[in-house]
């Protein structure tokens, strides 16, 4: 019988090290369902297997080799939600459309050929 384990983390209540915790046994999946080994992930993400090691027991790694190991792993789209939108705030959008012209001005060709005396 296979049971599925229960996906719906309270991030919020959980402290840092369960986090921690939560990420490696996330990777180890990932890894396992890939079919890759300690020794070849840690040699594709260019880091040392203790590494690797240490972030599936729990423990604490660089955010840089977690994003190494993301990437081998294909899982850089989880990083999607750090993407920062521009937004505009109403009250800048009413100062944009105070200064959005609303006719054509003629051309003042009189003080153009004053200026331009052809030297």
């Amino acid at each position: 019988m296979i049971t599925m384990e229960n996906t719906n983390n309270n991030w919020i209540a959980m402290g840092d090290n369960a986090i921690i915790v939560a990420i490696g046994k996330f990777i180890k999946q990932k890894r396992l369902q890939e079919n890759k080994s300690q020794v070849l992930l840690s040699k594709e993400a260019g880091l040392n297997r203790s590494t690797l090691v240490k972030i599936e027991n729990g423990e604490s790694i660089t955010l840089s080799s977690l994003i190494q190991i993301l990437r081998v792993l294909n899982l850089l789209h989880l990083l999607d939600i750090f993407t920062i939108e521009d937004k505009i705030s109403p009250i800048e959008y009413a100062r944009l459309k105070e200064k959005k012209r609303l006719r054509a001005r003629k051309k003042n060709t009189e003080s153009d050929s004053k200026e331009d005396i052809g030297w």
